[in-house]
């Protein structure tokens, strides 16, 4: 199975994202993203969404270029980045990435990575590059270690509730066994100590994001039993 690639509009991703990406995919765009995708050289497979953002050029180039298009109204229940994340599950990946930027639209950006942490997607890892950022989600029972820099600042939000049992090595700040609330500050502004951390959670779900990933050459998370 390949690794969904799921491109959301807002601002263009950051160009350097492009070398983390891997070969063996199926990209979705959303709407606009289809011009961020393939301003980077990447091939779309699904172009989703209700067409109000993705450029006319985008369109006809994806028409062209006999790429599947499922469009959808204006007035609808999904943002057009959860029919996506939606479209790439179906296609039954074996992980997934997404790939946006920071933009204008703070309700659109929060929800979003909120969607990273849906239920639906726990059988798979995700993450996800936002901007220079790169973005991990963990949820228990599991494990994740994730390369970094020494110094390199990382941070634990939990998402859908409180996350509970989190154990980190490799961190100035360790973590034993704790519960992180999503109204604390708790795991804000970690830092690694060593080329990577473990992070462990039993019950619960974190975003761990690295806020400047991409001035890193560490890799990404790689999934571990726990």
């Amino acid at each position: 199975m390949s690794t969904a690639v799921v491109f959301i509009g807002g601002h263009p991703p950051h160009p350097g994202v492009l070398a983390h990406l891997p070969q063996d995919r199926w990209v979705v765009a959303a709407d606009s993203g289809y011009d961020h995708a393939t301003a980077l050289g990447v091939e779309v497979d699904l172009l989703v969404g209700d067409m109000d953002s993705v450029s006319l050029d985008g369109l006809l180039d994806a028409a062209g270029h006999g790429v599947t298009i499922e469009r959808f109204p204006t007035d609808k229940d999904f943002t057009d980045t959860e029919l996506a994340l939606r479209a790439a599950l179906r296609h039954g990946p074996s992980a997934m990435v997404v790939v946006s930027c920071v933009g204008d639209r703070l309700d659109h950006s929060i929800s979003a990575l909120m969607a990273l942490a849906d239920p639906s997607l726990a059988a798979i890892p995700v993450e996800a590059w936002w901007g220079e950022a790169h973005v991990t989600v963990l949820r228990g029972p599991a494990a994740r270690v994730i390369g970094g820099s020494v110094g390199e600042t990382v941070s634990l939000l939990p998402v859908d509730g409180p996350a509970e049992g989190v154990t980190t090595t490799g961190l100035l700040y360790a973590l034993h066994n704790e519960v992180l609330h999503a109204t604390a500050s708790r795991g804000v502004s970690n830092v690694f100590t060593e080329p990577s951390l473990t992070i462990e959670v039993r019950h619960g779900a974190l975003l761990v994001i690295r806020p400047h990933a991409l001035r890193s050459a560490a890799a990404p998370a790689t999934p571990r039993n726990p």
